[in-house]
């Protein structure tokens, strides 16, 4: 694979700032310093950064993290705010956002090790849904709501259908079940805007299978294993490194029979 992808999957940074590491001189390969990331390693290359050996790579993992709001989504803020990745737990290894939640949105946001299976769950024609409870003031209609079935185009973006209903009604605010599939940028509070209510607390959810449940505030929980690949399905799992190949099954089975025949002898 290439280098700034065997870098990323080793946990030490993201695939940009890997070009970067390689541009400022930090990375060699079987002892020749890099000048560029366009370099593709094989197993038993040595590759050296910043004077010590690759890690081996992580096998990839997800987890589910309970956002709170005040927080926001990058591993670094130009305005100094408190950052998702410096709340989590010091044993949680590098990881980054599938997705992000804005500085004043709460709840279900999804974390893992690995560039692959965060793009392929990120990616808007694999259908999965993110469903949100929003609190806005105002009111508003079921035939505006039924409406953004259909998608809605807003200042020029187009957003794809967007199924809402109320679910109650306090005070003057309104408390709404809001699902969508693409997750646009701050979509939510743009969609019910335009329908004059102002959104004043946002969770989200659930995003696809994973659900927010109990999980209290900045608490994070690894997702099982089993539970990924079968809500990934064989063909992405097999394809993402989280199940093994026909071929890797036979190997290990294989090897298992050698050590039981050896135990016999």
């Amino acid at each position: 694979m290439r280098i700034a992808k065997a870098m990323a999957r080793a946990g030490l940074c993201s695939r940009r700032e890997a070009e970067r590491w390689i541009a400022d001189g930090r990375v060699s390969v079987n002892g020749k310093l890099l000048k560029t990331p366009a370099v593709e390693v094989k197993p038993g290359d040595k590759v050296i950064v910043d004077g010590k050996p690759l890690p081996s790579a992580e096998p990839p993992q997800l987890w589910r993290y309970h956002k709170p709001k005040g927080v926001v989504t990058t591993h670094s803020d130009p305005q100094g705010r408190p950052t998702v990745f410096e709340k989590l737990p010091p044993e949680m290894p590098r990881v980054i956002s599938i997705g992000r939640l804005d500085f004043n949105t709460e709840g279900l946001l999804l974390l893992t090790n690995d560039g692959a299976l965060a793009r392929h769950l990120e990616l808007p024609a694999n259908g999965w849904v993110r469903r949100y409870r929003a609190r806005a003031k105002g009111r508003v209609s079921p035939d505006d709501l039924a409406k953004l079935k259909d998608g809605i185009t807003i200042d020029g973006v187009n957003y794809g259908p967007v199924e809402a209903k109320v679910d109650s009604v306090q005070g003057a605010n309104t408390w709404l079940t809001i699902a969508i599939s693409e997750g646009k940028n701050r979509e939510v509070r743009n969609v019910l805007s335009h329908l004059g209510l102002t959104v004043n607390r946002l969770i989200r959810v659930s995003f696809g299978p994973f659900q927010l449940l109990d999980l209290q505030p900045g608490a994070v929980e690894a997702v099982r294993r089993k539970v990924l690949v079968a809500q990934l399905g064989p063909k992405a799992a097999q394809a993402l490194g989280l199940s093994e190949s026909p071929e890797e099954r036979k190997v290990r089975q294989a090897g298992g029979k050698a050590v039981h025949k050896a135990d016999d002898k």
